[in-house]
């Protein structure tokens, strides 16, 4: 039986499994994101994300417990804005088309284009998701010492 996917609205209880699966050995090693302390984590949700409005965040329920998050920011440097999609899954998650049933529908509400997004160059499970959708990798960037992918979907979905 396949499983239910679905998005909603974050809801306050859904951080504490968040903060869980950001501190992930494994998904820390393959994003190469450096998980944030609890107070830090809370933080950046309640002022950097949902106090923002023009950040577009769901929760992803897999038979209506939460297995992870996506979301849509403005990235500004100078005179650039760009609109960016990251997400996170939990572990038991991966490699069972959850990923690939959820972004199909967060990208049917985020309409913005181009939408750009920059996992790292040895996530490739990430990129594929990514290139399914439709997103096509123009170059790279560097976050710190580690090379990401950059990749842009420029058609709505």
């Amino acid at each position: 039986m396949r499983p239910d996917v679905r998005l909603r609205d974050v809801q306050e209880t859904d951080l504490a499994v968040f903060f869980e699966q950001e501190h992930d050995t494994e998904a820390v090693r393959r994003s190469r994101f450096t998980p944030r302390p609890r107070d830090a984590f809370m933080t950046h949700w309640a002022t950097r994300i949902l106090a923002d409005d023009t950040v577009f965040v769901q929760t992803v329920t897999v038979d209506d417990a939460p297995a992870g998050h996506i979301v849509a920011w403005w990235d500004e440097h100078g005179e650039e804005r760009h609109r960016f999609i990251g997400y996170w899954l939990g572990r038991p998650y991966w490699g069972r088309g959850i990923g690939t049933e959820a972004l199909a529908l967060f990208l049917r509400h985020e309409r913005n284009r181009p939408l750009l997004a920059d996992p790292f160059i040895e996530n490739t499970a990430s990129i594929r998701l990514l290139e399914r959708h439709g997103f096509r990798p123009v170059g790279t960037v560097r976050h710190g010492a580690d090379e990401h992918t950059l990749l842009v979907l420029t058609a709505p979905g």
